[in-house]
């Protein structure tokens, strides 16, 4: 998903934040809240607790995936199921791109449930999630009151580090140059699943449900660290900037499998094409899940496709200026 092509003067005022080494690697306090994503047809039994997560050994074989490309990445995994969980630069804050669509309609249902919405409003949903239409986040933007309405929302999901600037970029609003930080990604997505939520169980359904059902040319992103069977909900975004050609490629959204529960995301900004923004995103979401699940790999054809190839994904529905799909037909350490 790509935002809009954004103007000079916003391009330079977005400089990234390099991580404070502090950052890198660094665990988390605080127990898991109880998760109520519904669990799959059938059921499924329950996974032991998995093994500690090797947060110094993790942070290394990131440090040598990612160093060969530059550019800035921040990640994060959080196991809802047991609370273990990782953050690689916790302390850097990158822009969100269209994964801030997820945010902005749950902070739509916070306003107005689901069961409120006019059709016109549903629709909107369905393709600025789904197919990641621009227009159709614009008019929601609206109507949750622009900049302001997210920052209120984002208060109630507790966010703490996510920030929206206000004003249009060329001709879309800013929610694409959002910043946020992998945390407040993983509080986000936890609120999709945990009975604490301020958004009702109808509603945050409603959101998984789209999530669950991205068209195929963006399924790409953290599903690649998901194996044969596993339940994915995820909102990629991209953009490129005008300022100097570069890309950022975020993926985040939620994993179930085997028992567990992951939240994931993963940030990623300055890369020199989309297709090496979407390698980075994939092969650190299966560093980190390779390192929760014990080592253990989806060998063979367990994996589930992840996308992303060289961008063609994206690309083949990206508009050199707007970015995102327009009208087109529709097709996410410690130890507990």
């Amino acid at each position: 998903m790509a935002v809009a092509v954004l103007v000079p003067a916003l391009v330079c005022g977005c400089v990234s934040q390099r991580a404070a080494s502090r950052g890198v690697g660094q665990p988390r306090a605080g127990p898991p809240p109880a998760v109520v994503w519904p669990a799959p047809p059938g059921g499924a039994p329950a996974a032991p607790p998995g093994p500690p997560v090797p947060a110094t050994e993790l942070t290394r074989t990131l440090d040598r995936f990612l160093g060969a490309h530059g550019g800035d990445v921040t990640a994060a995994v959080r196991d809802l199921a047991t609370g273990r969980a990782y953050h690689y630069h916790a302390d850097l804050q990158l822009p969100t791109a269209s994964t801030s669509k997820v945010d902005i309609l749950m902070a739509l249902l916070l306003r107005t449930p689901w069961r409120e919405l006019g059709a016109a409003a549903r629709r909107d949903a369905d393709r600025m999630i789904r197919l990641s239409d621009n227009d159709a986040a614009d008019r929601l933007y609206e109507r949750i009151g622009l900049e302001t309405g997210l920052a209120e929302a984002n208060r109630r999901f507790g966010l703490e580090r996510t920030y929206a600037p206000p004003g249009r970029c060329v001709d879309l609003y800013c929610w694409g140059i959002t910043r946020t930080t992998a945390e407040d990604q993983l509080r986000l997505l936890a609120a999709l699943v945990t009975e604490t939520s301020p958004l009702a169980a109808a509603d945050r359904g409603q959101v998984l449900r789209l999530m669950g059902e991205v068209i195929p040319e963006q399924s790409w992103g953290i599903s690649a660290a998901a194996c044969a069977g596993d339940r994915v909900a995820l909102k990629n975004g991209w953009l490129r900037r005008v300022s100097n050609g570069r890309w950022v490629v975020v993926s985040a959204g939620l994993i179930r499998g085997r028992g567990h529960d992951y939240a994931v995301a993963v940030l990623t900004e300055d890369n020199g094409s989309m297709g090496t923004g979407v390698l980075r995103v994939e092969g650190t979401a299966e560093r980190m899940l390779s390192a929760f699940r014990g080592g253990e790999e989806c060998r063979g054809g367990d994996r589930r496709a992840g996308g992303g190839d060289d961008g063609e994904n994206g690309r083949n529905r990206e508009d050199p200026e707007r970015g995102e799909t327009r009208e087109k037909t529709p097709g996410t350490a410690k130890s507990p």
